[in-house]
């Protein structure tokens, strides 16, 4: 797709941003003095003094050189420039502010960098940091995550519950592929990265990441291109740089981008097949000539990229159906009013109905069916998934094993797909990726090498990138993202209550 194709607005964002410089420092021996020494009258011989002085500066001398060189050893980079949101740095031809570029690749499946198809994702992690796995929110579902990689809260806190529940508040109903109340703000609590961005006065681009068009409180990313397709990654790649190569003063310094055709692949086809071979192939190629692109405009050093996906996928070739109407029965069925959420099943029951006779009999089949599914009220819910504290979660709450599909006789298998996801976010097969290439890493493997610090791991045998070079994070959990990208722009005061863990990237620098 020619990158015309792509049409972006630009929000106002008032007058131009102020630089922020350093000034040098005067230099405190430049001073002129008027006074003359008086001529010498003593015979060239050194006072016990004089002897002494010297002696004391070239004491002084070689501890200075001693300090320095430990601080140099054990701070390779200072963290308050390196990461100071109005540093200027230049890449030979013009200058930069810090930038990150996040970019999802949605159902992307940790392991799937184990499979040998991804070597230019493998080694923008040897040159960079990976991390194990990263663990999305429950429910493991696109809406809900990347509202939680945004905001860095988890989905009762943020809103986006799912990618279609009902809210009881409103008597409305959102549903993800519903463009015409899908961007309404008052779905989406919680303040996303691009805003916190905004307020500390910095310009964003988001393309197609899923979201609002503006917040609730009126606060829109700088440029803005909504989500549709089909959009190629050619294209996208290409509007990337489009925003890098402005100048100066109309440079985002947080760019955003969404790519959903893994996702899509792994659905129709299931996880294991060679369409999604091939499309993991695809989207290596385009990590490959993203960062080319940067290395072309010597931007290695200055751009921060880090690569998220949302879940993982599990191959639902091999299932078994669980026919939630035989359960519930005819006359339970016609009692529900909403039903939300897929794979699992959210079930609010008409006013009036005997709730807790139909709870029982859930309880009842899963207790005699386990290993099938489980089900939970607000108040049984694992604490592990903060999947409680908020009226858009259902009062019942079905969640299916892997490998199981909760349906009807009427409708059994026709909405099956060969891949999905949607399960408890504890499962293997439900972990994303967390890869970033950039000063950051380069701060970090520093003070890995200085055996300083314990926080990393070599990377372990069975995974494709075994270089000594490699350095592999412990899996954590992606609400942690939202306080990593405010950290890199330096703009940490501006940061909005998160669920993220306070402290939990400072080892890292």
């Amino acid at each position: 797709m020619a990158t015309n194709d792509i049409h972006y607005s630009k929000a106002e964002h008032g007058s131009a941003l102020e630089c922020s410089h350093f000034e040098e420092r005067k230099g405190l021996l430049s001073e002129d003095y008027n006074e003359k020494p008086e001529p010498d009258t003593q015979p060239n011989v050194w006072s016990s003094q004089k002897v002494a002085a010297v002696a004391v500066t070239l004491i002084c001398i070689l501890l200075s050189g001693a300090v320095v060189r430990t601080l140099l050893i054990a701070q390779p980079l200072h963290p308050n420039l390196l990461f100071h949101r109005g540093v200027l740095r230049s890449n030979g031809t013009h200058d930069f502010r810090r930038t990150v570029l996040l970019v999802s690749i949605d159902g992307l499946r940790a392991d799937y960098l184990d499979r040998g198809l991804t070597p230019h994702l493998l080694e923008i992690s040897k040159q960079g940091l990976r991390a194990k796995s990263m663990r999305p929110v429950f429910p493991t579902l696109t809406f809900p995550n990347h509202w939680a990689l945004m905001t860095g809260l988890h989905a009762e806190s943020h809103g986006i519950v799912g990618n279609n529940f009902w809210d009881p508040v409103s008597d409305t109903e959102f549903h993800y592929n519903k463009a015409d109340t899908v961007y309404l703000s008052h779905w989406w609590k919680g303040e996303p990265m691009w805003e916190t961005a905004k307020k500390a006065g910095l310009l964003t681009a988001n393309l197609m990441w899923p979201g609002p068009l503006e917040t609730a409180s009126g606060a829109s990313p700088t440029y803005m291109i909504p989500w549709r397709q089909p959009v190629s990654l050619d294209a996208k790649l290409d509007q990337i740089f489009q925003w890098i190569d402005l100048p100066l003063e109309e440079r985002p310094q947080l760019i955003t981008a969404y790519e959903p055709t893994l996702d899509q692949a792994g659905h129709k086809y299931g996880p294991m097949s060679a369409q999604v071979n091939a499309t993991l192939e695809t989207v290596d190629v385009f990590a490959k000539h993203l960062h080319t692109q940067l290395q072309v405009r010597n931007l290695t050093d200055i751009v921060d990229v880090v690569f998220v996906s949302d879940h993982g996928m599990v191959d639902t070739s091999d299932y078994t159906l669980v026919n939630i109407d035989e359960i519930l029965g005819e006359d339970g069925m016609e009692a529900i009013e909403h039903e939300d959420g897929w794979p699992a099943m959210g079930i609010r029951f008409r006013e009036g109905t005997n709730e807790t006779m139909y709870q029982e009999k859930l309880y009842q089949a899963s207790e005699k069916n386990p290993g099938q599914f489980e089900v939970f009220t607000r108040e049984t819910m694992p604490g592990r998934w903060h999947f409680s504290n908020n009226e858009r979660i259902s009062p019942l709450y079905i969640v299916p094993k892997v490998n199981h599909v909760l349906t009807t006789k009427k409708e059994g298998n026709k909405h099956m797909t060969k891949g999905n996801h949607g399960f408890d976010n504890t499962e293997v097969a439900m972990q994303a990726i967390f890869v970033a290439h950039g000063p950051f890493s380069a701060v970090t493997k520093s003070l890995h090498q200085s055996k300083r610090r314990g926080f990393l791991d070599l990377a372990i045998n069975g995974w494709h990138s075994t270089s000594d070079n490699t350095y592999v994070m412990d899996t954590f959990a992606n609400v942690e993202i939202y306080g990593l990208v405010t950290k890199l722009l330096g703009i940490e005061d501006f940061a909005a209550n998160h669920n993220g863990t306070v402290g939990f990237w400072d080892k890292y620098f």
